[in-house]
C-alpha cells in the first residue's frame, strides 16, 4: 500500500525531508571533522575520546531517561485531539524533571571518572580528562533534547534540523581547535579538548531552540489565543497522573536508549581486552578499538541519516493517526517507512562493503580501518529496518517491546564479541561482526510485534526487487572502480566516480523491473515531483 495523498502523509514525509537534510549536513560536517580531528589525533588519540565518549553517552542517556520521546508522542496526542493547555502543560512539567536529573547526572560523571579508571572500566588511565570535559555537557543536553522532543509533537521538524546544524558547526570548531593547541600538552590533553566540543555545541543549540519556543507559542497565542482552556480529560488529569503517564512511556524507551551505552560501555569493557587476547598490545587494542568506534560507526550513522530521520518523525505521526483511530494511516506510514529504509540502505552497503578501504582512506587517511569498515557495512541494512520499527512501536504506544528486543540482542552481541574478537584471524572484525547481529535481532524482533498489532510485514516483491537492483549496483561498483584504477590509479576519482555510476544504476534498475513506486516518489517533498515527471517521461511510470 502507499500513502495517500494526504495533509498529514505530506506533513510526515515532510518532516522526515527536513530532518534527513539537516542529519545529513551534520553528518557532512562531522565527518570533515573527523578527518581534521583524527590527523591531529591519530588513532591513538580517538581510541581515548572514544574510550570516554560512552560514558558521557551513557549519563546523557539517562538523564534523559526517555522523557524527549515520552513528550513527542503525548504532546502529538494533545495536539491531535486540540487540548493545547493540555501539551504545554505536560512540557512544564518534564522540564522540570529534566532540570533534576541533569544536574545530578552531570555532578555524577565528574565524579565517577578516576572511580572508572581505577576499577579498569577504563583501561586507559589518559582517558581521564576527557570523561571530565564531557560532564557539564550532560546537563545541557538533557534539555537540549527534551525541547526537541516537544516541538517534534508538534510534527515541527525545522527546529530540531536548524538546531542540529548549529551545534555541529559549534561543536566541530571547538574540537578541532582545541585539539590543535593542547596537542603539545599531550594526548590526553588534546582528547579532552575535543570532547569539550559537545559542550560548545549543546550550549548554542540550547539557545537557538529557546527562540523557536517564542515563535511557537506566538504561533499558539494567535490561533487559539492566549487564554487557553484545558479539555474537560486534562482539567481532570493531576500533576502526579501526568508524571506517572511520562514515566510510564518514557522508562521503556529510556531502558531501550540506555542500552546503545551500555553495549558501548560493554565494548569498552570486552573489545579492547579481547583483542589482546588475540595477541595485540594495548596501544594497537587502542588504535583498533579506535578503528571501529571512531572511523567505520560514524560512517555506518552518515549511511543511516534518512532512517534515523524517519525513526523520529513517524513517532508523533503514528501517535497523532493513533488518537484519531485511523488505523489505515498507520499501516501505510508503516509500510513507506519501511520501504524508503530498505531503498536507501541497500545501496548504502554496496558502497561502504566494497570501498570499505578506498573510503577510509581517503576520509581518516586510515586504511587500517578498513576491515572493520568493510564487516560494519553489514549493519546498515540491519540499523535502518531497527530503527524504523523502533519508532512505529513507539507511536503506536508500545514502548516496552524496544527495550526488550535491544536487551536480548545486547546478549547476543556481547557472546559474540567475547568469542569472536578473540579470534587472531578475526580480531576487529569480529567485533564489527558482532555489532551487525546485534541490530538483527533487534530489528526481526521488532517487525515481528509490528506483524502483530496492525498486519504489517514486509512485502517480499518489492524486497527481492530491491535485493536485485542491488547486486547488479555491486557489480558496476566493482567492475568501475578496479578498471579506473588500475588504469588511472586516481583514487578519489574511482572511488567517488563509482559511487554515482553505481547509485544510478541502482535507480534505473529498480525503476525498470518495477521496485521504484510512483505512489512513493509522489510524496518525496521537493524532488520527488521532479522524479515522477522524469520517469513518466521516458516511459518507466504512466501517466
Amino acid at each position: 500500500m502507499a500513502e495517500t495523498k494526504s495533509g498529514n502523509g505530506e506533513k510526515f514525509l515532510k518532516g522526515t525531508f527536513i530532518l534527513t537534510i539537516a542529519s545529513f549536513v551534520v553528518k557532512v560536517i562531522g565527518s570533515l571533522n573527523w578527518i581534521f580531528v583524527s590527523r591531529i589525533l591519530g588513532g591513538e588519540g580517538i581510541g581515548l575520546y572514544q574510550m570516554a565518549f560512552p560514558i558521557y553517552f551513557f549519563a546523557m542517556t539517562v538523564s534523559q531517561a526517555g522523557v524527549p520521546v515520552a513528550i513527542s508522542i503525548i504532546t502529538a496526542e494533545r495536539v491531535a485531539l486540540n487540548d493545547i493547555f493540555g501539551a504545554k502543560r505536560v512540557f512544564r512539567i518534564s522540564m522540570f524533571l529534566m532540570l533534576l536529573t541533569g544536574i545530578f547526572f552531570s555532578v555524577l560523571t565528574y565524579f565517577s571518572a578516576q572511580w572508572l579508571i581505577d576499577l579498569q572500566f577504563i583501561r586507559d588511565p589518559r582517558a581521564y580528562m576527557s570523561v571530565v570535559a564531557l560532564a557539564p555537557t550532560v546537563f545541557f543536553v538533557t534539555f537540549l533534547a527534551s525541547s526537541r522532543g516537544y516541538l517534534q509533537g508538534w510534527q515541527s521538524m525545522t527546529p530540531t534540523a536548524v538546531s542540529q546544524i548549529v551545534e555541529q558547526i559549534f561543536r566541530v570548531i571547538t574540537m578541532i581547535v582545541l585539539a590543535d593547541l593542547l596537542l603539545p600538552w599531550g594526548l590526553d590533553y588534546a582528547a579532552a579538548g575535543a570532547s569539550l566540543g559537545a559542550l560548545a555545541g549543546a550550549v548554542t543549540g540550547l539557545i537557538l531552540l529557546v527562540c523557536f519556543h517564542i515563535k511557537l507559542n506566538r504561533n499558539i497565542y494567535k490561533k487559539f489565543g492566549k487564554d487557553l482552556r484545558p479539555s474537560p480529560e486534562s482539567e481532570k488529569e493531576s500533576a502526579f497522573s501526568i508524571i506517572k503517564r511520562i514515566f510510564k512511556l518514557s522508562l521503556p524507551v529510556s531502558a531501550a536508549s540506555i542500552m546503545l551505552p551500555v553495549v558501548s560501555n560493554l565494548d569498552l569493557m570486552i573489545v579492547p581486552q579481547r583483542l589482546e587476547v588475540a595477541g595485540y598490545s594495548v596501544r594497537q587494542a587502542t588504535e583498533l578499538f579506535g578503528y571501529l568506534t571512531g572511523m567505520a560507526v560514524p560512517l555506518i550513522n552518515l549511511a543511516t541519516i534518512l532512517t534515523a530521520s524517519l525513526a523520529v518523525s513517524i513517532v508523533p505521526a503514528i501517535s497523532e493517526a493513533r488518537a484519531l483511530k485511523d488505523y489505515s494511516r498507520i499501516y501505510r506510514q508503516t509500510a513507506a517507512a519501511v520501504r524508503i529504509s530498505n531503498f536507501v540502505c541497500f545501496p548504502a552497503f554496496v558502497v561502504v562493503f566494497l570501498l570499505a578501504t578506498p573510503i577510509a582512506t581517503l576520509i581518516y587517511n586510515a586504511p587500517g580501518a578498513g576491515p572493520a569498515v568493510m564487516i560494519s557495512a553489514v549493519s546498515i541494512i540491519l540499523l535502518g529496518l531497527h530503527q524504523v520499527s523502533t519508532g512505529v512501536l513507539q507511536g503506536l504506544g508500545h514502548t516496552t517491546i524496544p527495550m526488550v528486543n535491544m536487551i536480548l540482542a545486547a546478549a547476543a552481541k556481547v557472546a559474540l564479541n567475547w568469542t569472536l574478537t578473540a579470534m587472531p584471524a578475526l580480531g576487529i572484525m569480529g567485533a564489527a561482526w558482532a555489532t551487525a547481529a546485534d541490530m538483527g535481532v533487534a530489528a526481526f524482533i521488532n517487525l515481528y510485534f509490528i506483524y502483530k498489532y496492525i498486519g504489517y510485514k514486509i512485502e517480499p516483491g518489492q524486497l527481492f526487487k530491491t535485493i536485485g537492483a542491488a547486486a547488479v549496483m555491486a557489480l558496476v561498483v566493482k567492475t568501475f572502480y578496479d578498471f579506473t584504477i588500475t588504469e588511472w590509479g586516481i583514487a578519489w576519482f574511482s572511488t567517488f566516480g563509482a559511487v554515482i555510476v553505481g547509485c544510478i544504476v541502482y535507480v534505473a534498475v529498480l525503476a525498470i523491473i518495477g521496485g521504484l513506486l510512483k505512489e512513493d516518489m509522489e510524496r518525496i517533498p521537493l524532488v520527488g515531483r521532479i522524479g515522477v515527471r522524469f520517469f513518466t517521461g521516458i516511459g518507466i511510470f504512466k501517466k
